[in-house]
């Protein structure tokens, strides 16, 4: 059995990884206590964890022929 890690894999798991922190963080601060600019600020961060999530899921491969064309 041999356990093959693929750049994608190491991609998708480390968005998913960066959701869960971001998430994480923010409900850790929101129990502490935040104020609007705060709440501001883990909101954005949320979403654009969220956003780089879905992008490397939805994002084309690029094809042989452009790798060749580089």
């Amino acid at each position: 059995m041999t356990l093959d890690i693929t750049k994608k894999d190491l991609v998708d798991w480390s968005s998913a990884c960066l959701v869960f922190l971001s998430g994480a963080m923010t409900g850790h601060y929101a129990a502490i206590g935040m104020n609007a600019v705060q709440w501001a600020g883990a909101a954005a961060a949320i979403l654009g964890s969220v956003t780089v999530a879905v992008a490397v899921r939805v994002w084309p491969p690029k094809s042989a022929t452009a790798n060749a064309e580089d």
